[in-house]
């Protein structure tokens, strides 16, 4: 944010210097990255003086050129010039030797140098206009009224003025310095507080009147919500010319263009206040009415930047009785802006939403000075006073009057914050014993009211303008900004506990996961937390009512957040699939978020919790092809090899889970994993449903683990490292005859409990059910693997272990052998 020194100075008389604000500035929270000197001619005309010819003669060897004496104050030299129209006896200006000239300010300038021109000495130049950069001119050189003292500088004779431009690092929560005023009264409580001598002040406005009553707007605001307080007046007899050069510079110093003097003061007052105007032409209000309100969705209306934008039914407008004029608090409207045939105005000064204009700004893709501060919130109690201040200065600057009262909707008053602060958690915080006239002191500096003393309790009445201050320990931050940072004192010695680390380190464990998963050809993607709404209707695995909700999204796409990361995995999808990258392996990590309510003797964090939770996904085809390879196409499978894998590499072993169909609603098909009574993951197809909201027509394979959880497992696992064993393993196949409801881990569950020793993996490699068979019963083919680590396994130790298998099958599922 730009603060001119000089404006500034306006409001605030104090004798310290423009350093010394800088860090005074910087110390109470408003960084001052840099300051720069700036002129109205740049330079500053710096050895530049007033002087008068007392000879010129043609130089000798030149038919152009003429050799002048010019006293400047400090005796006579002589400078060779080129202008035709020099002569003896003008009062001219002189830039000495040493002077630096700029006659183009964004260009470096020409310093003036002692040196010789045919042959004859010159000390100095006589200037035209555009060389000292205060004109075009270039006729000649500047011949002044015979009145001009010899000696007198130039920033003097042409009353150069001099300013300071400072940068302010403002950050979001200080929008109530977010104006010159607004600067001016922080930096008022920091001199206050140090007994440093100011005055703080406010423009009169004892010069606004109501000359008359004869041009009256009538005023209706529909949405009370979004503009709780609205006012304005009628200002006629306007003449809309260039503004006076002190409006001009004040504008330029900070970077804005001027416009006209009506547009002009609307800016001026509104970083100067912080309070955003706006100014209609009253001519172009059709029917003679305003109405603010909400236009249906879809609504077409042309900006000031003549770009047709298309309105949202949430965006709040400032309309006339037949269409809309403005984008209340964002931007005005190119058919009722002020312009040179423009007679009279209707100034509008209102309290808007920050919601409903941060809403519209971001949906439009508007950034403008009046939003910037509509969003964070402005001031509710100054609508009057700027708009007084503003009519007074337009009605002195354009000759107009004021021909109506200030019109006043009021729907809710904003009053003061209450908070109770303690002295004595005050000091606890910052570390320091601070006395409690001084914390009082600083508080009333702030304009901070204490309303009662309850021994080391204060009730404090906060202003509605400090937006950002509405906890005790807010307060507590702002006392401690005006005592100064610098003031609290740093122990030579920090006395503190030892932090305890977790173990398992997550952060070194999930750097494991995505460094193994890397290696297996995945790639990692990172998601907003922030997801729509819409994606949990309908939706039976993941409750619409469970999502936490945000209460000032910036659009519909962000207004929930996420409690799985499988919308986030789609997205990703579709946006590869789109940009025809279809052959997908994608795996990322993060949080998922749960609301649930709680009843009202319980704290409100009670309702809301958070998982980690790490997912993986692939579509398309598997690897890629090549001359001796053909890609096929991803499975289930894929994905599961892929997982347990993982899930082996940090000592889980997938044959002691529980396999169970999953009602997860975005699978087609899937399953649950549990291990040691928790669910680990799901995994399974994604649904038609699904697929077809992001338009994806391929397979897609999704896998969730609750992350918690599978730290949870792998705390106390240790991996060991085996010698591979010398002898080989058997392998045994058997065809069981079950009933349907028998799954393949209930067998295997059978079979690793049956032979705890021997047996090393049972895996599933066929599923047969037709009509050859007995009806309600399938067919499950099982293959065995068999091994012992110190001796060759006989046939009678396999025979015995499979004869086992087949008596535990047969006896609990009732497994009868097929041939």
């Amino acid at each position: 944010m730009k603060i001119s020194y000089k404006w500034l100075k306006r409001y605030i008389e104090t004798s310290i210097t423009v350093e010394e604000m800088s860090g005074i500035l910087t110390d109470i929270g408003l960084e001052v990255e840099g300051f720069e000197c700036l002129e109205t001619i740049k330079g500053g005309l710096a050895n530049v003086i007033i002087g008068e010819v007392l000879t010129c003669i043609p130089h000798p060897d030149s038919d152009h050129l003429n050799i002048t004496t010019v006293d400047y104050g400090q005796g006579a030299v002589q400078i060779v010039c080129g202008a035709s129209n020099v002569a003896a006896g003008q009062k001219v200006v002189v830039a000495t030797v040493g002077a630096v000239l700029y006659p183009n300010p964004d260009e470096d300038g020409i310093k003036i140098k002692k040196g010789k021109i045919r042959g004859v000495e010159s000390l100095g130049m006589i200037c035209a206009e555009d060389e000292l950069g205060i004109g075009v001119s270039h006729d000649g050189i500047m011949v002044l009224d015979s009145s001009a003292v010899i000696g007198t500088t130039a920033k003097a004779y042409f009353g150069v003025e001099e300013d300071y431009l400072l940068e302010i690092g403002l950050t979001p929560n200080r929008i109530d310095a977010a104006s010159h005023y607004g600067v001016a009264r922080d930096l008022a409580a920091y001199l206050k507080y140090a007994n440093i001598p100011y005055a703080l002040k406010l423009p009169s406005v004892e010069d606004f009147k109501v000359t008359n009553n004869d041009y009256n707007i009538p005023v209706e605001v529909e949405n009370s919500d979004d503009c709780t307080h609205y006012t304005g007046l009628m200002i006629s007899n306007i003449k809309v010319g260039t503004s006076p050069d002190w409006l001009k510079n004040s504008l330029l110093t900070i970077g804005i263009t001027p416009k006209n003097n009506v547009v002009d003061i609307t800016n001026f007052i509104l970083h100067e206040l912080g309070q955003p105007l706006h100014a209609f032409d009253a001519a172009k209000i059709k029917g003679g009415k305003i109405i603010v309100k909400n236009m249906p969705e879809g609504s077409k209306f042309t900006t000031l930047d003549e770009v047709e934008r298309t309105l949202s039914e949430n965006d709040l407008m400032i309309c006339s009785a037949e269409e809309p004029m403005c984008l209340a608090g964002v931007f005005g409207g190119s058919g009722s802006g002020v312009s040179e045939t423009t007679t009279s105005i209707f100034l509008e000064s209102a309290y808007f939403n920050s919601v409903s204009i941060r809403k519209s700004a971001k949906r439009h893709g508007l950034n403008t000075d009046a939003s910037f501060r509509y969003e964070r919130g402005t001031d509710p109690n100054i609508l009057h006073y700027a708009l007084k201040r503003a009519a007074v200065l337009i009605c002195e600057l354009t000759g107009g009057i004021v021909t109506s009262e200030i019109i006043d909707i009021q729907s809710k008053t904003v009053e003061d914050f209450k908070v109770e602060f303690s002295i004595s958690k005050c000091n606890r915080i910052i570390g320091k014993e601070i006395e409690s006239d001084f914390i009082k002191t600083i508080l009333t500096a702030l304009e901070i009211k204490i309303d009662s003393e309850d021994g080391d309790v204060l009730m404090l009445s906060i202003p509605p303008y400090r937006v950002d201050v509405q906890r005790d320990v807010d307060v507590i931050e702002d006392v401690m900004r005006i005592y100064g940072y610098n003031n609290i004192d740093i122990p030579q010695s920090v006395h503190s506990t030892l932090s305890y680390a977790a173990s398992p380190d997550r952060d070194k464990v999930m750097n494991t996961i995505c460094n193994f998963l890397s290696a297996q050809g995945f790639n990692e993607i990172m998601s907003n937390s922030l997801t729509k709404a819409s994606y949990y209707e309908n939706c039976k695995a993941y409750d619409i009512n469970k999502c936490v909700r945000i209460i000032n999204p910036l659009s519909n796409d962000l207004n929930v957040m996420r409690q799985t990361l499988f919308f986030n995995a789609m997205e990703a999808i579709e946006l590869n699939v789109n940009r025809k990258n279809s052959d997908l392996m994608l795996y990322e990590s993060g949080n998922c978020y749960y609301y649930s309510e709680v009843s009202q003797d319980k704290d409100p964090l009670y309702a809301y919790r958070q998982e980690a939770h790490f997912a993986m996904v692939v579509t398309g085809r598997e690897g890629a092809a090549s001359w001796n390879r053909v890609a096929g196409a991803s499975s289930f499978y894929t994905l599961k090899a892929a997982a347990e894998k993982m899930l082996k590499r940090f000592g889980i072993n997938m044959n002691d889970a529980i396999y169970s169909t999953s009602d997860n609603d975005i699978f087609s098909e899937g399953v649950d994993v549990k291990l040691r009574g928790k669910q680990l993951l799901q995994i399974g197809i994604v649904s038609k449903q699904y697929k077809k909201i992001f338009d994806v027509k391929s397979e897609v394979y999704f896998l969730e683990m609750n992350f918690d959880v599978f730290i949870d497992m792998i705390k106390n696992n240790s991996l060991t490292v085996n010698e591979l064993s010398k002898f080989h393993e058997v392998k045994r196949d058997l065809a069981l005859l079950v009933d349907k409801s028998v799954t393949f881990s209930d067998l295997r569950a059978i079979a690793l409990k049956t032979e705890k020793k021997l047996l090393k993996n049972v895996t599933l490699f066929d599923v047969y059910e037709g009509d050859k068979l007995p009806e309600g019963k399938k067919s499950l083919a099982l293959n065995f693997v068999l091994e012992d680590s110190v001796k060759t396994l006989t046939d009678q130790v396999i025979d015995k272990c499979m004869n086992s298998f087949i008596f535990q099958f047969e006896k609990q599922v009732g497994a009868q052998i097929r041939k």
